[in-house]
């Protein structure tokens, strides 16, 4: 679940051409970065903002750095990408904890240029800071008066950013990359201002699995002394599946089977002090061998952690106890978030019902039936191909089982959508300044299957100004939606007047509650009503789903 799709990361590839060396100083440390001259842009990378967790910091949290001990620091280029499938082995590495900026050039360190600050999503296993290039975000935030400044960052992926099992509960190292990601928003808090930014000023913003991580953050308040506002792109807190770490002992135990020197002790419940010993290309290959052998989509993913954890509890306890951020944010999803997460090949309705009932078992006590709770789904969403996903398409069934858009729908539902509206209802129910979202605009790239839809992640090229589709359509809603964003991040509402000429984005209220229609060929404001039956009775039973229940 929650991986962006790889072909988006196409990102990368806006040409950039470097000359001169900005230079910043911090300490006794002068960074030289990298002038982006066609954009009038400074961009600063591969900063270290924790130490390498290697060796005795392998599988613990980070170690904050907001200095080095050198006189210089090459600044010039992203830093390698933290252990993943599919990534060139000569681009990753464990020593992957590093931070990047994009600025407008020549700024100075009073500038105190608002902040937008990227979490990469890719199920919680796979993704880079090097792969999104907010270079085009920074150039339209100044062309239309307002500039800011971009900040991404890396976080350890996979059993190194989520370990799983008992040993790893005891010994406090869960959710490693949250905690990483808190670091990174640390760096940022303590070294902003010396490159024009103001850490009282920071937006953050994710996709996925980084949004799901950064609404995790909200759900503690860890989030008030770090950022005044977010946007949430396609996730929150209950997206993911959570369960305490121990039952996904045997994903651990591939892990630790994967790496020669430790497999002896896979089943000891004393791994850790092996693998601290372990060289990295033992790691990165137990990394890779369990990631591949989990029986789940994505078997490494945030867990409950305890009192003094970042996820202590179940969201719907966390809530009643009124334990969550009241900054301002902007939510949404996308039409067809299920198809993604669906195999094409499905074709049994028995299948899709034992796939659901694994993935909420076990149970929370005292929660509805789950057998009844999915007898109930299967009502509600019928094996009707003109009520499935992707929506809008009537009786098409792209040559596949109706199974399929049958399982599009529950699932996206089940995961994003219902989530999405929960949390809208409940924070403008608290009074929380709130905007919501529905990307409804094709991403019409070659190599897709039709099925998809306007599948998860596919808005992500559009905010970051890269228009996959050729037409006046996609252009326009890429730069609209930069400004909706640029404009939240600079004034904490998405209609500041500048930029290019955009409907007015109505607040998400308890009497008003409605979404913007992000299509470039129909850009207006739309009740958030649809499939009202279906998403009132999964956010009816919120336990059983391991979602939250909001109580304010």
């Amino acid at each position: 679940m929650f991986t962006v799709p790889m072909k988006a990361f196409i990102l990368a590839s806006l040409p950039l051409t470097w000359v001169a060396s900005p230079q910043v100083k911090i300490g006794n440390t002068t960074f030289k970065g990298r002038d982006v001259t066609q954009l009038k842009q400074d961009f600063f990378g591969g900063i270290p903002f924790a130490q390498p967790p290697l060796g005795n910091l392998r599988l613990k949290p980070p170690v904050l750095q907001t200095t080095l001990n050198v006189s210089q620091f090459d600044a010039s280029n992203f830093g390698l990408a933290c252990p993943q499938p599919g990534f060139q082995a000569d681009l990753m590495s464990e020593d992957c904890l590093t931070i990047n900026i994009f600025r407008p050039s020549g700024l100075s360190p009073n500038a105190k240029l608002p902040v937008l600050f990227w979490t990469y999503g890719g199920g919680f296993q796979m993704g880079a800071s090097s792969s999104f290039n907010g270079s085009a975000i920074v150039a339209q935030s100044v062309s239309r008066g307002t500039p800011l400044i971009y900040v991404n960052f890396n976080y350890r992926l996979g059993p190194l950013g989520f370990p799983q099992g008992q040993e790893a509960d005891n010994k406090g190292a869960l959710n490693l990359a949250i905690k990483d990601q808190l670091a990174a928003l640390e760096w940022v808090q303590a070294n902003i201002g010396h490159f024009g930014g103001d850490k009282r000023k920071v937006t953050v913003f994710g996709v996925s699995a980084g949004s799901i991580m950064t609404s995790i953050l909200f759900l503690g308040n860890r989030i008030e002394k770090l950022a005044r506002a977010a946007i949430f792109e396609s996730g929150q807190a209950a997206t993911s599946f959570i369960f305490s770490a121990a039952r996904r002992e045997g994903n651990w135990q591939n892990f630790v089977r994967g790496v020669a020197s430790c497999s002896s002790v896979a089943t000891s419940n004393n791994t850790f002090s092996c693998l601290q010993t372990a060289n990295s290309s033992e790691i990165i290959h137990g990394l890779l061998t369990a990631i591949a052998e989990a029986p789940e989509q994505f078997g490494f993913e945030p867990a409950f952690d305890g009192p003094n954890g970042v996820y202590p509890d179940l969201a719907s306890n966390l809530i009643s106890k009124g334990q969550f951020s009241r900054l301002p944010f902007i939510a949404g999803t996308n039409l067809d978030e299920g198809t993604w997460f669906i195999p094409l090949n499905i074709s049994s309705e028995d299948a899709l019902r034992q796939f659901i009932i694994a993935n909420y078992t076990p149970q929370v006590a005292g929660t509805q039936n789950l057998d009844w709770a999915v007898d109930q789904l299967f009502q509600l969403y019928p094996n009707d191909p003109a009520l499935g996903s992707p929506f809008n398409t009537g009786n098409e069934t792209f040559g596949l089982n109706p199974i399929y858009k049958q399982a599009s729908a529950m699932f996206g539902d089940l995961t994003f959508t219902s989530q999405r509206r929960f949390w809208s209802d409940a924070a403008s129910q608290a009074g929380v300044k709130t905007f919501g979202y529905l990307f409804t605009e094709p991403l019409g790239q070659p190599g897709f299957p039709p099925a998809l839809g306007v599948f998860h992640g596919s808005e992500i090229p559009f905010v970051y100004g890269m228009n996959p589709n050729p037409g006046e359509s996609a252009t326009t809603l890429s730069s609209v939606m930069i400004d909706y964003w640029v404009s939240f991040a600079t004034s904490l509402d998405p209609n500041d007047g500048h930029g290019s000429k955009r409907p007015e984005w109505p607040q998400y209220t308890p009497k008003n509650q409605v979404l913007m229609q992000l299509n470039g060929a129909n850009l207006t404001a739309i009740p958030d009503d649809f499939r009202q039956k279906q998403i009132a009775f999964i956010n009816s039973i919120p336990l059983t789903w391991h979602h939250r229940r909001f109580q304010v």
